[in-house]
């Protein structure tokens, strides 16, 4: 008797080549639904609708059609078992040898802005139960679920005439992988709803949280060539840098796409013309400027030593003055939100610089993991706008609108410094920064250290409150001008005594941003 393949996909890419394969090449019969059936029959490949084989009309505009026992059952049967081979004769029910599943496109039908119905109605029930079903019995047949196995499938099919056990199971494994997949994108959705359908923030992190994601490139190695790594896009619908466009250079590495990431929050936070400098996740320049080559020549200069082998984030398109400034010195990546050709072509003569277009710069995770020994850690992501109409202005000194404007850049920079941060910074660009020490006071000299003369009448930023004040009395000794902290410290009094002491400015802005 001929071999039977239930073919029910969503996505038809390569549908037609595997499923002619599988008649002509193999005498596969075909059982197929809906609008499988109908794509196969216009294509001339002989097929057996679902509900001719069951005998079972479609009911319910099509929400039931392959829950049935002939489907199931020819599905999980097991025919080295007397009472499963039993069964399936008393019953009519032919065991199935291939199923070719693939589901409802729920992720990219919320991407589109679909309501809440409309997205209801993209939750395929028929499609997991298969897909579950055909992987538990991986065993006697095989399941497929992205048309990417397809010709693989065949390969074994010419050499064998057959699947192998171990190929059964490799694919029993992505189908599982699949639908663990859609069931997370599924509930994350939800998550986001009241029960009217209304999208409402998430203050609160969910009770079970599951994180799948769809392996885009593997990596040439992670941090260091020992460690093996890969990205993946969490969705079906490429968001994020899955939706960015490399123009030129070299395939992008795994510190890249930390630095990367690093960078466009940082540039994200401002809405002038705004160019980020970064090392190894820490900003080494930061700069805003009346137009996007003042901003980078500016970051350039506040740290040229650390900017060698740096990565750029701009949130202007770039233009040609500014690619020129970008040839002058070695650079891993460069991203943009756009790039005018002329600055393409200067960019050209440096073939190994990477080149990002991300047009959307400002979105990012709303939720952010870490992993530990036996789970994990989840936490929402700090990226609630800094507001500094709520700082309170604590020493008897009061800041200029101009030393308001500095505070609010030099904190908004501090956020994204590794813990302990310090940030100094003089007409809007970054002048020292001091990043990742063990205590706040040898952040202080670093970044102190590294502005030389240029404190003088500086701002600096701290990300959490000083203990002491030791801190308050170095930056006053290097010539600081005002400071910017979180405050909540038992000793907040003595740093504030400490500044009207020296006549500094102190403002406190109630909330820290450490970042480990």
């Amino acid at each position: 008797m001929a071999r039977l393949a239930l073919l029910s996909v969503s996505n038809k890419t390569g549908l037609i080549e595997l499923a002619r394969s599988l008649v002509e090449e193999f005498e596969f019969e075909i059982v197929s639904s809906g609008g499988t059936a109908a794509a196969l029959k216009q294509a001339g490949i002989p097929v057996v609708k679902v509900s001719d084989y069951t005998g079972s009309p479609e009911i319910l505009g099509g929400r039931v059609k392959t829950l049935h026992p002939r489907i199931h059952g020819g599905i999980l049967a097991r025919p080295d078992q007397a009472s499963d081979l039993a069964d399936l004769e008393a019953q009519q029910i032919r065991p199935f040898d291939l199923v070719v599943v693939n589901l409802y496109p729920f992720e990219q039908t919320i991407a589109q802005g679909a309501d809440l119905a409309e997205a209801i109605e993209q939750i395929d029930i028929g499609g997991p139960a298969m897909l579950r079903a055909s992987a538990k019995n991986f065993a006697h047949l095989c399941v497929l679920c992205q048309p990417e196995q397809y010709p693989a499938y065949l390969q074994e099919l010419r050499t064998d005439q057959s699947a192998s056990l171990q190929f059964r199971q490799s694919a029993a494994l992505r189908a599982f992988e699949h639908t663990a997949a859609y069931d997370s994108a599924i509930s994350a959705y939800l998550r986001r709803l009241e029960p009217a359908g209304e999208p409402v923030g998430e203050p609160e992190l969910p009770v079970s949280f599951s994180l799948s994601g769809q392996q885009i490139q593997v990596l040439r190695y992670g941090e260091n060539p020992h460690q093996a790594a890969a990205w993946y896009q969490t969705g079906a619908v490429s968001t994020g840098w899955g939706a960015a466009t490399q123009l030129q250079g070299k395939e992008l590495s795994y510190n890249n796409l930390v630095d990367l990431e690093a960078a466009r929050q940082i540039v994200a936070e401002f809405a002038s013309p705004a160019a980020v400098i970064i090392k190894h996740t820490n900003p080494c320049g930061v700069a805003l400027g009346s137009n996007l080559h003042e901003a980078y020549t500016k970051a350039f200069a506040a740290d040229a030593v650390s900017a060698f082998g740096g990565i750029v984030a701009l949130n202007r398109p770039l233009d040609e003055a500014t690619a020129a400034e970008l040839t002058k010195t070695f650079l891993e990546c460069v991203v943009v939100p756009a790039c005018d050709p002329a600055a393409a072509a200067v960019l050209a003569a440096k073939s190994k610089l990477r080149l990002l277009l991300l047009p959307d710069l400002l979105s990012g995770s709303q939720q952010l993991v870490k992993q530990i020994a036996g789970g994990f850690l989840l936490q929402t992501a700090d990226d609630q706008p800094v507001e500094p109409t709520d700082w309170q202005v604590v020493s008897q000194r009061q800041p200029t609108a101009a030393q308001r404007a500095e505070l609010e850049f030099a904190w908004k920079v501090c956020k994204h410094v590794k813990s302990n941060a310090i940030v100094i910074s003089q007409s809007q660009t970054t002048c020292g920064i001091g990043a990742g020490q063990m205590n706040r006071v040898g952040s202080v000299k670093i970044a102190l250290e590294q502005a030389a003369a240029k404190a003088e009448g500086a701002i600096l930023a701290s990300d959490g409150f000083f203990p002491f004040d030791d801190s308050v009395r170095t930056a006053a000794a290097a010539g600081i001008a005002a400071i910017v902290q979180p405050g909540g410290s038992l000793r907040d009094p003595d740093s504030i005594k400490a500044a009207d002491e020296l006549e500094l400015v102190m403002l406190l802005t109630g909330r820290r941003h450490f970042l480990h």
